[in-house]
């Protein structure tokens, strides 16, 4: 995955950010993991999704270096 990441201040109602909080945690991502996985979700079932998109990180921790 590239090492750039875009950064993007997204302003959320306070419930749906709660809601999609639970969501990450019952998936055992992040919030900001989780939103990005249904954006991609999104994106491909719409035919949009870029060819070039790095894939997204799996889930859990990073390898011991």
């Amino acid at each position: 995955m590239a090492a750039d990441r875009k950064k993007l201040l997204l302003r959320l109602d306070p419930a749906v950010h709660d809601a999609l909080a639970r969501w990450a945690a019952d998936d055992l991502r992040s919030t900001n993991a989780q939103i990005e996985f249904l954006l991609r979700r999104a994106l491909a079932e719409h035919g949009r999704m870029p060819k070039n998109a790095d894939n997204m990180r799996k889930q859990g921790r990073p390898p011991s270096s």
